[in-house]
């Protein structure tokens, strides 16, 4: 092809058409499909190519072929325009080194070169990437596919506790890392579950009934009810879980295996909440500030570690005493045969203390580890 001054042969135009394996394939931007319907030639390297078959059902003829960035440069004579199409993975260095030294050898006459982006990244695409990685270390690493959920569940506690170290260290390189292995977890424990024989599920299981949560409790946001203050949404947040897990007691729902204190707090404020009676505040000084209450409770645990009581324990006991309580409080106020006197703050009813030992947990607990859901 020749132009109309002097017939100087035209420029051609060879584009590299980069994909994105995160995206589905045949999302194609439209720039994207106008270029390939236009094109004189398009050339793909990769027989598995995802896109393909789309390009042939769209009715674009693709060639496929292995080309050398000069066999590129020479098909775009005569002001032809070539489409190159790079492996599915978007990186072909022994292409792009060699168009990037023909071009600066001075030697040949160029093309138009360019790098069009067929697709982008949505956000959370790197997500894919992920459960491709855990999914093929699940199936061949010998460590990795013999895990199970048991297995993994003390990883999953140490992940967040070091989380919680990171945020208060102010650490926001840490705080990332640490967040990768709290996704880490719960990527390992789907993969573990979408190889259950009897009730398999996967990560989109996962995800999509922690999708419908949310909306169901966000009726502020994609419903009709009005929420103006952190408090309206926090009473509609209790609400809706209420419902939703058909709930008898305000303790249902508290994993007892959380550690003693957030254990004895948790109890606590979903006390407070339902207007049910809180623990006696013992004869000493209200602290009102959180050094003064923390060099507190240290001393307290000294004091119990020197006498050869685990404090650990101790308050984990009160906690259990104290959830028995509630719970015997709540069936009076239904009419039911009432236990001990809800007003028997301490020690809380006769409940023993140690009826699943210290930390362990009474059969049909085991599911609340992951805190209160």
């Amino acid at each position: 092809m020749n132009d109309d001054n002097g017939g100087t042969p035209a420029t051609g135009r060879l584009v590299l058409l980069a994909t994105s394996h995160r995206v589905a394939p045949g999302q194609l931007s439209w720039p994207a499909w106008q270029l390939l319907r236009e094109a004189d030639r398009v050339v793909c390297a990769d027989p598995e190519h995802p896109q393909l078959p789309y390009l042939r059902e769209a009715g674009v003829e693709c060639e496929l072929a292995d080309p050398t960035g000069r066999e590129l440069v020479d098909a775009t004579e005569g002001g032809r325009t070539v489409v190159y199409l790079p492996p599915a993975g978007g990186d072909a260095p022994a292409v792009t080194d060699e168009l990037a030294r023909l071009g600066g050898s001075g030697r040949i006459q160029m093309p138009d070169l360019e790098l069009l982006p067929g697709s982008y990244d949505l956000p959370g695409a790197r997500l894919i990437d992920l459960v491709q990685v855990m999914d093929r270390i699940r199936a061949e690493c010998p460590w990795s596919s013999l895990r199970t959920h048991e297995d993994l569940a003390k990883y999953g506690i140490e992940e967040m506790y070091e989380l919680v170290e990171a945020i208060e260290e102010g650490d926001r390189e840490a705080v990332k890392e640490e967040l990768g292995d709290v996704l880490l977890q719960v990527v390992f424990h789907a993969a573990i579950a979408e190889g259950d024989p009897e009730d398999p599920y996967g990560i989109d299981d996962v995800a999509a009934g922690l999708v419908a949560k949310l909306v169901h409790r966000h009726p502020h946001i994609f419903g009709d009810e009005v929420a103006e203050t952190p408090e309206q949404v926090r009473a509609n947040w209790v609400r809706l879980k209420g419902v939703e897990k058909s709930r008898e007691s305000v303790t249902d729902g508290v994993p007892l295996a959380s550690p003693a204190l957030a254990l004895a707090a948790k109890l606590a404020g979903r006390a407070r909440d339902a207007g049910l009676r809180q623990p006696v505040t013992p004869p000493a000084p209200l602290y009102d500030d959180e050094t003064t209450l923390g060099d507190h409770l240290l001393a307290e645990a000294a004091a119990a570690q020197a006498a050869g009581i685990d404090p650990e324990a101790a308050l984990r006991h009160a906690a259990r005493r104290y959830r028995a309580a509630l719970r015997q409080a709540e069936s009076a106020s239904r009419g039911a045969v009432p236990g001990p006197a809800p007003d028997d703050t301490t020690p809380w009813g006769e409940a023993d203390p140690g009826e699943y030992g210290d930390g362990d947990m009474a059969e049909g607990e085991q599911g609340e580890e992951g805190g209160d859901r």
